[in-house]
């Protein structure tokens, strides 16, 4: 142990608590302590191991908790107090050598104006967020834990929370929804609302939420596919990996789809895990998802499937699929279905494996070895066959009577990574086509300054730009006024549809940093307080009208031997959830 953590680790700590100081806050205080003890510890050992550049995002997090810490003793305790409260002397020694002395001064500028400020404590922050999938529940969680006092509405157009967890993640897929487990206890908090049943630009609008709140954070995802844009897309048959999703997992208004599953070839345009999870689901034994919670309809139209082959085209080669290595060993291993890959598709593959990222490395081990292995492997009685093909892109859809036949393809050639069309062309025959090409978001109010092009909200980190900027000519960054007050996009509604449930959540929280500093900075002034949404004559669906409609689907899931039978009929959630006391 170093000298500097022998004289950290002998210091007073915890302090003891102020006799005014409420046993909440001051457990928030000392819990900061706790974690400002492990980032103190972990900066000078990576100090003293010779490897101070790595302290940086440390340093980082301790600034922001000591800021915190600095807001908490006011509120705790009076002026007088406030520093003993968050035993400044334990870390005053500590500052000077964890941090340039430009950072210090920082450091006890941002204590000293904490201090000083003249802020009621009767004006609590008010939060509006709009969305209730993983990008709101993750920010609402991040404003709850560093935002003290804060008052936060989830507002979601379904009756429903959760989203894509809910109704995007694979039914076969359980454990990714153990996640609702936290939104569950977020949404639970007694400084949070959940108002479903309420919809952006059809219930209220964008201006009367920034009205009614300090802060607006969007994060109500993409619901629009991306097309093609090829001859005869229209025809029938033609499908989106979206719709099928939905459709299997019970979002509202997708329960009528009704794909036809009586020929006997899938094809899906696009490879990444979304069009994974639809040909595992279409592949798949009836036996086991019906342990599952996907829907009855579903379930039901899946065991009269006559549907054999599924083909997984994408554009470009072997090293750039999209899909992820556990859907694809989850493909390779489902149970009376063989993988068939295109030998030529593979060439000089093999060869580039040593010099490639560890996890591209690992997939694509796993494709080679499969390939080499699929001579050995028959395929089943049942006729199941999975069959990737790459380096082809669809120009049309040919069918007759209005269904869909075959797919024409153009043969692709790889250029710097980019697939470049050649002269050659194939056909291949199919009776079902579901492209996954991507979403984007819309724009539900006129008030949100929306991208078109891209299908996502104008920002920059998080922070809504401005319709009108100053000074045009001058880059997004060299714009001193550029941010629309208290309005902020997170998700996949600010970023596009990128990532998995992961990468949205490191997101949100980013984002969610930006509001609570610039609450914590007075970038949001608290001049007064703000009503929140006004419900009078609204419909909307409370926490506790979302747990009878989670009561009553577990009831008539248990029944069949399922987790859940999801609800369809909004008519129904809404006169479940009406009995529910608040």
């Amino acid at each position: 142990m170093s000298f500097e953590q022998q004289q950290f680790s002998q210091q007073s700590y915890p302090p003891n608590q102020p006799e005014n100081a409420s046993p909440p806050v001051w457990k928030q205080i000392q819990d900061l302590l706790d974690e400002n003890a492990i980032l103190i510890q972990a900066i000078l050992e990576r100090q003293h191991s010779g490897n101070p550049d790595a302290c940086q995002s440390l340093q980082v997090a301790l600034h922001r908790n000591l800021v915190q810490l600095v807001n908490l003793s006011f509120i705790t305790a009076n002026n007088n107090h406030c520093l003993r409260c968050m035993q400044v002397s334990v870390y005053e020694g500590m500052f000077r050598k964890l941090f340039p002395t430009t950072n210090v001064v920082k450091v006890v500028a941002a204590q000293q104006w904490c201090i000083r400020r003249n802020v009621s404590s009767t004006v609590r922050p008010r939060i509006c967020i709009v969305g209730a999938g993983p990008a709101g529940f993750y920010a609402a969680q991040y404003i709850l834990k560093h935002l003290d006092s804060s008052d936060i509405d989830i507002v979601e157009k379904l009756p429903v929370p959760f989203g894509l967890v809910r109704f995007g993640v694979a039914p076969d897929h359980p454990e990714v929804k153990n996640v609702i487990n936290t939104f569950t206890k977020t949404a639970e908090n007694p400084r949070v609302r959940f108002l479903g049943n309420l919809s952006l630009g059809k219930d209220f609008t964008l201006e009367e939420l920034r009205e009614r709140y300090h802060a607006v954070l969007l994060t109500y995802g993409a619901e629009r596919d991306n097309t093609l844009n090829i001859p005869n897309e229209t025809l029938q048959n033609v499908l989106s990996a979206r719709e099928f999703v939905a459709w299997y997992n019970g979002l509202p208004g997708f329960e009528n789809l009704n794909p036809d599953l009586s020929g006997k070839s899938l094809t899906l345009l696009g490879q990444g895990n979304v069009a994974v999870d639809v040909a595992r689901i279409v592949l798949a034994s009836v036996d086991e998802l019906q342990k599952t919670d996907i829907t009855d309809y579903a379930l039901e139209a899946l065991s009269r499937s006559r549907i054999e082959t599924v083909h997984l085209v994408g554009r470009r080669g072997p090293l750039q699929a999209a899909f992820t290595i556990k859907e694809l060993r989850e493909m390779l291993k489902l149970p009376n279905c063989a993988t068939r890959w295109r030998a030529d598709d593979f060439d000089h593959v093999e060869e580039s494996i040593p010099n490639l990222p560890r996890p591209r490395k690992r997939i694509t081990e796993l494709m080679v070895k499969s390939l080499a292995e699929q001579g050995q492997n028959k395929i089943p009685p049942t006729g199941r066959c999975f069959q990737p093909t790459f380096f082809r892109s669809p120009i049309n859809f040919i069918g007759t009577n209005g269904k869909v036949e075959a797919v024409e393809y153009v043969v692709n050639k790889l250029a710097d990574g980019r697939a470049i069309p050649t002269e050659q062309r194939e056909t291949i025959a199919t009776d079902l086509v579901c492209r996954s090409i991507g979403y984007r978001a819309i724009s539900v109010d006129t008030h949100i300054n929306f991208d078109e092009r891209k299908g996502c909200v104008l920002n920059s980190g998080g922070r809504v730009l401005k319709r009108n900027l100053t000074g045009s000519d001058q880059t997004i960054d060299d714009i001193e006024d550029k941010y629309e007050p208290g309005l902020y996009a997170s998700g996949w509604l600010a970023t596009g549809p990128t990532g998995v449930i992961l990468t949205t959540m490191n997101n949100s929280f980013g984002v969610a940093d930006l509001v609570c500093r610039d609450f914590q900075s007075n970038t949001i002034r608290l001049k007064t307080s703000l009503p929140g949404l006004d419900l009078t004559g609204r419909p909307y669906v409370s926490w506790n009208g979302w747990k009878a409609i989670d009561a009553e689907e577990v009831r008539l899931g248990l029944a069949k031997g399922k987790p859940r039978e999801k609800l369809t009929c909004i008519k129904r959630m809404l006169q479940i959830a009406s009995n529910a006391s608040d």
